[in-house]
C-alpha cells in the first residue's frame, strides 16, 4: 500500500511539481493550500508524512505544525518544512515549531525525495 503524504503548499506550480515527483515514486498525495485546510485534512485521514510550506495564508505552517505536534493523535507524523526562507535562524524556527526536517526552495527533486524516503523508513 502506498504511503499517504499530505502536501501543504499554496503556490500551484510548487504543488504540481511536488505532487508529480511523489506520485511518480508511487506515493499517494493529498494537497492542502493553507494551514487550516491541512488541519481539516488530518481529521479526514491521517497521513504517513506531511510536507509543510511555512509561508501560508489563513494559518501559516509554523502554527499549523505546532497544532499538529500538540495533538496526541498526530504528534508522531513526520513533518518536513519546505520553505523559501533560508536565512540564518529560519531552520531553527521551523524545528522549534515541531518540524522534523527542513528543505529549502527552489525544490531539488532528488533531495526532497531522499528526505521523504528517509522519513517514511524510520
Amino acid at each position: 500500500m502506498a504511503s499517504h503524504i499530505l502536501l501543504v503548499e499554496d503556490h500551484p506550480q510548487n504543488r504540481y511539481l511536488v505532487t508529480y515527483l511523489l506520485e511518480n515514486r508511487g506515493y499517494e498525495v493529498e494537497a492542502a493550500v493553507d494551514g487550516a485546510e491541512a488541519l481539516a485534512a488530518l481529521e479526514r485521514r491521517k497521513p504517513d508524512l506531511i510536507l509543510m510550506d511555512m509561508q501560508l495564508p489563513i494559518i501559516d505552517g509554523y502554527e499549523a505544525t505546532r497544532r499538529i505536534k500538540a495533538d496526541e493523535r498526530f504528534k508522531d507524523i513526520p513533518v518536513i518544512a519546505v520553505t523559501a526562507h533560508s536565512m540564518r535562524g529560519d531552520q531553527d524556527k521551523a524545528i522549534a515549531a515541531g518540524c522534523d526536517l527542513y528543505v529549502t526552495k527552489p525544490i531539488n527533486g532528488d533531495e526532497l525525495l531522499g528526505l521523504v524516503e528517509r522519513s517514511l523508513s524510520v
